[in-house]
This record gives structure tokens, C-alpha cells and sequence, in this order.
């Protein structure tokens, strides 16, 4: 039998609404989120936002950030080099 989507840590499976609950937070925040480009999650076909698993870990670290007052466009920048420190460490372990 093939994966289900809920094994997928990347399938968007959950709404704006669920999201907001989960983490105790304002679907506005969520949407700000997004708008900024600091965590944009998969849109359904009626547009729709849906989280990944993987969005609402992430969403979960920026909420941290902004809970020591960090603003978004740091925080997205620190997304950013997060990022690329991941990518430099990856490229590091392959052989060459």
C-alpha cells in the first residue's frame, strides 16, 4: 500500500482555523505570515491556505522569535540563513 498523505510531513492537510487553534494563535498572525513571505503555505484549489506538518513546525519556531520581539523581517531573514547553513552543510557531507 502507497504512503497516505498524513505520512507525508509536507502534504497540506490542515486549514488556517486548525492551524491557528493548534498553536494558540490569531489566524490574522497566520495570514500576516504569509503576506510577509515568512512562512507561505500550499493555497487549495478554491485558494485556500493549508499548513503542512512541516509549516506548522516552522510556524512554531517563528512563533518563538516573535515572542522575544523579534519583527518578521528578521525573522525571515534568519529563516533564510537557517536555510542556507542546512544546504552548506549538506553539500559538505557529499562526496566529491
Amino acid at each position: 500500500m502507497a504512503g497516505m498523505p498524513f505520512d507525508d510531513e509536507h502534504a497540506p492537510l490542515y486549514s488556517l482555523g486548525q492551524v491557528a487553534e493548534m498553536l494558540q494563535v490569531q489566524q490574522a498572525f497566520l495570514r500576516r505570515l504569509d503576506q510577509h513571505d515568512v512562512v507561505s503555505p500550499h493555497r487549495s484549489p478554491g485558494g485556500q491556505r493549508r499548513y503542512s506538518r512541516h509549516d506548522i513546525g516552522l510556524l512554531q519556531h517563528v512563533t518563538t522569535m516573535t515572542g522575544q520581539g523579534m519583527t518578521l523581517n528578521a525573522i525571515r531573514r534568519i529563516l533564510e540563513l537557517e536555510q542556507e547553513v542546512r544546504e552548506l552543510r549538506a553539500a559538505l557531507k557529499r562526496p566529491t
